[in-house]
């Protein structure tokens, strides 16, 4: 059963001057117990950071604060909620919160971990890879779910190609 909050359930992880902002649905049980983005043990996301070249190392959950030093944000649609996807209640994701976020902090590139963000952010059917429309100044991008529960759809070669992207946008660093 999805849960409510007064609060966030994960804060946001975002500055301006990032390369990329990852955005999720909402958090997972795991992820809202343990107060850490993607932190089941079943989850992917991680481990596919890491592989597709993004970190330098693998990181654990709980190191999600980490991640601007990398270029890279996150954030998620359903801020004040905690579940599956089919377990939110309706309007459970703040889809003009996202934009506001996304249009303030201006990262180069939006990822979705999802189709299902992606969906309801984009109030569109999507497919994987790089969309023809931004949100604010960001490309969008959709990325196959890294979550367990659909290892079926799971292809490290998005993450992959998002990586050249964000490389590409990546600022030179001396």
């Amino acid at each position: 059963m999805a849960r409510k909050a007064e609060a966030s359930i994960l804060p946001d992880v975002l500055a301006p001057g990032l390369a990329l902002v990852f955005c999720g649905t909402a958090a997972g049980k795991r992820s809202a117990a343990e107060r850490a983005y993607y932190a089941h043990p079943g989850n992917l996301f991680w481990r596919a950071l890491h592989e597709a070249g993004f970190t330098p190392r693998l990181l654990a959950p709980a190191e999600f604060p980490l991640l601007p030093q990398f270029g890279i944000g996150l954030t998620d649609l359903a801020k004040r909620h905690s579940g599956n996807d089919d377990e939110l209640p309706p309007g459970a994701f703040d889809v003009p919160a996202l934009h506001a976020k996304i249009a303030r902090f201006a990262p180069r590139l939006v990822a979705f971990t999802s189709k299902n963000a992606a969906r309801a952010a984009l109030d569109r059917a999507v497919g994987y890879g790089l969309q023809h429309e931004c949100i604010g100044s960001a490309r969008v991008f959709v990325l196959p779910s890294p979550s367990g529960q659909a290892r079926g759809h799971w292809d490290i070669g998005s993450w992959c190609a998002l990586a050249a992207l964000y490389r590409a946008e990546q600022p030179l660093r001396r």
